[in-house]
């Protein structure tokens, strides 16, 4: 019980925030309009959006792979993102972040503090390209005044933290020397942390080859594109009258929505950001609605058959590995 209510500090809030924004959706919308929408979609648009989620993943896979200097096999590391987006879109905690490099370190035998740093680096430049997204949008989104401000702190936090990464990537022995000065009182802590730093620089390193990081550079750029298209066939189904810069700003307003604490998979949040973006540009609550829940089924999708032949591959489940993470989890606390 006191577990439960020392978690409950962790999922609470995103619960409550997640739910409230279900609730405002569900009250606003009108139930006949969504049904009207859903049935009346170009669901041959929809099919070729869906096979691109897939080649999304694909190529998702191969910016992982690339951060990690191609060191593991790229089956594995497609298998665990799947592994790892799945156990986000239905486990608390963004757990799928750690679970996929927990998974991926049982299969290739490079430790978890090496990979970890990958998947920063990762996130960020994803916050990078949806700044930029959100950013080059505005100008053709009426009564946005605020959300450029918003774009530009964000942009500015991402730059900065790819800095500090560059910095510390660097200067990882003084980082080093200074953690074992610091921490000579503590033995265990010094023995353990000096472990995890040295693996966490070894993966920040990528940040220090310059042909890697246009490599990986190159990788996300295509992702993103590939992201674009599918955003746009999606939002093309419902909207005949889409226009291409309204995915940039549907996709930057979706990952801005994806930073708020929110329920495993960013329920509420996710549909939200798309909604009211698409609304703003549309003014059709309902319908925008069928877009982001559109675009939710999509990512259970991809996830689900990528994520669960890399489960069944393993002979694991879900509560398998969501218990084998809170053990991980509980240990280093």
């Amino acid at each position: 019980m006191s577990q439960f209510l020392k978690d409950s500090k962790r999922w609470l809030p995103g619960a409550l925030v997640g739910i409230a924004l279900i609730a405002a959706l569900f009250y606003f919308i009108d139930f006949r309009t969504l049904g009207e929408a859903i049935r009346n979609a170009n669901y041959a648009i929809l099919g070729v959006s869906a096979i691109l989620s897939f080649v999304w993943l694909a190529i998702r896979a191969k910016v992982w792979q690339t951060l990690l200097r191609d060191k593991p096999r790229y089956t594995d590391v497609l298998l665990s993102a799947g592994e790892g987006y799945l156990l986000n879109n239905f486990l608390p905690f963004r757990l799928g972040e750690i679970g996929r490099a927990f998974l991926l370190s049982r299969k290739s035998g490079i430790q978890v503090g090496e990979i970890l740093p990958t998947i920063v680096i990762e996130r960020t430049v994803d916050l990078a390209f949806s700044a930029g997204f959100l950013l080059a949008s505005l100008p053709f989104v009426v009564g946005s005044e605020g959300s450029e401000r918003i774009g530009y702190i964000v942009g500015g936090l991402v730059l900065f933290g790819l800095v500090m990464m560059y910095v510390l990537a660097r200067n990882n022995q003084w980082a080093l020397d200074l953690f074992h000065k610091w921490s000579h009182r503590w033995p265990a802590l010094q023995k353990f942390g000096g472990n995890f730093l040295e693996s966490f620089f070894a993966g920040l390193g990528v940040l220090t080859d310059g042909w890697l990081f246009l490599r990986f550079l190159f990788w996300m750029t295509l992702n993103w594109a590939v992201a674009l298209v599918s955003y746009y066939l999606i939002t093309l189904s419902f909207f005949p009258q889409a226009q291409p810069v309204w995915t940039l700003f549907i996709l930057g307003a979706a990952a801005f929505g994806g930073a708020i604490p929110a329920l495993p998979g960013g329920v509420g949040t996710f549909e939200g950001a798309i909604s009211a973006a698409l609304t703003l540009l549309t003014g059709d609550q309902s319908t925008s609605l069928a877009v982001a829940l559109t675009a939710r089924v999509y990512n259970y999708l991809n996830s689900i058959v990528v994520g669960g032949l890399g489960l069944i591959r393993e002979g694991q489940s879900l509560p398998d590995i969501y218990h084998e993470l809170l053990a991980l989890r509980n240990k280093k606390e």
